[in-house]
């Protein structure tokens, strides 16, 4: 695959404009190795456990009279081979939807440089969180985890996960780790890289967390809805930058942005301070991947406790920001305003004032003719 922008000047080859400039074409190589390493007998187990998922285990299941085979998975050292594929796979399909989409949009609007990067960030968000939580909600549906809330901690440790929700975990590791290359190759500014740094961290450790210690079930549902409300956010960002007028998006995204931080600390308290806490299968065993032990809750309830905090203190820092601006902007316009009208008013008594002095002034009488 061949993703090109066409340009006038050609870079030094292996240096940095020339990285940056063709970094899909160069990931598509190194992706292409794995997938022609399925050709080949002596290669081919290696570059399975880059594509494929790992740790097949097969229960059986009667369903009536017949016995059917369901595939389940769990997870494994193996599956840092995968995340680095699914991870070279983000990279290409960001430079796609950068360069087909986000950037004939952006010569369209000629927007400025500062509306130009957040535009991308939101776009490209926009698509990912999108996709995130329709996929989520869909495995959230098929395996009947929003109809019954209890399974959420009833049968913990959940070891053994659907093909579709060990997928979608090992995708979103995938994504976030390309997160971090993307900085370099999009040309982040500096002041830009430490906030996104932040985030990436945080989505990195609270996934790879509820992925780790089989709190998979949990971490669907929380990703599913922190998601919806990030969604909200970008789209109306987006449709901000094509009419600044349109700022209705903001005011619903600020109520639901509330609504999940309370969603999210209520399931979280549900699941682990009371469910786990009140399960009979308590003890730390590796072996099973039972860490339902009280120092593992209140590690996990401390995190998801201070990340909830701090989004909601980046909330209202954010709200009050907003608010000065709009204050100031609204006191600027009441001052211009009388400012005008004074300025009005004075040329309109200067030009009346200069009509009566003429119509009061005797005028010059003529003389008469000897």
């Amino acid at each position: 695959m061949a993703i090109r922008k066409k340009t006038s000047k050609n870079p030094p080859v292996l240096s940095h404009e020339f990285v940056i400039q063709n970094h899909a074409d160069i990931v598509s190589c190194v992706a292409m190795v794995f997938l022609l390493g399925l050709m080949f007998k002596e290669t081919s187990k290696f570059a399975v456990s880059f594509i494929t998922v790992q740790y097949n285990v097969t229960i059986s299941t009667q369903e009536g009279q017949e016995d059917t085979a369901v595939s389940h998975f769990h997870h494994g050292i193996k599956d840092l081979a995968t995340i680095f594929f699914y991870m070279l796979v983000a990279i290409i399909m960001h430079a796609i939807i950068q360069e087909y989409v986000l950037d004939k949009i952006n010569r369209k609007k000629h927007f400025s440089k500062t509306k130009h990067s957040k535009f991308n960030e939101s776009g490209q968000l926009s698509i990912f969180y999108l996709f995130s939580f329709c996929w989520g909600i869909s495995i959230l549906f098929f395996e009947h985890l929003l109809s019954n809330p209890v399974t959420l901690w009833e049968g913990y440790p959940h070891t053994l996960m659907p093909f579709q929700m060990k997928f979608y975990y090992i995708c979103q590791l995938g994504y976030w780790l390309h997160a971090l290359p993307e900085l370099y190759f999009q040309k982040t500014k500096k002041e830009d890289i430490p906030r996104q740094l932040v985030y990436i961290f945080l989505y990195l450790a609270h996934i790879a967390g509820a992925y780790i210690l089989n709190l998979n079930r949990l971490g669907l549902v929380l990703l599913v809805l922190h998601y919806f409300v990030e969604l909200l956010f970008h789209i109306s960002r987006l449709v901000y930058f094509s009419n600044e007028n349109r700022q209705m998006g903001f005011t619903l995204w600020a109520i639901l942005f509330v609504i999940a931080r309370l969603l999210t600390l209520s399931l979280t308290v549900l699941t682990i301070g009371f469910g786990l806490s009140t399960a009979e299968n308590q003890g730390f065993d590796l072996a099973t991947g039972n860490f339902n032990v009280l120092f593992v809750r209140v590690t996990v309830l401390a995190a998801i406790c201070l990340t909830q905090a701090f989004m909601m203190w980046k909330f209202i820092n954010f709200q009050l920001r907003r608010w000065r601006e709009y204050t100031q902007t609204q006191n600027l316009k009441k001052k211009q305003a009388p400012s005008k009208s004074k300025s009005k008013k004075d040329k309109a008594n200067g030009v009346n004032g200069v009509n009566t002095h003429q119509a009061d002034s005797p005028r010059p009488k003529k003389e008469k003719s000897s």
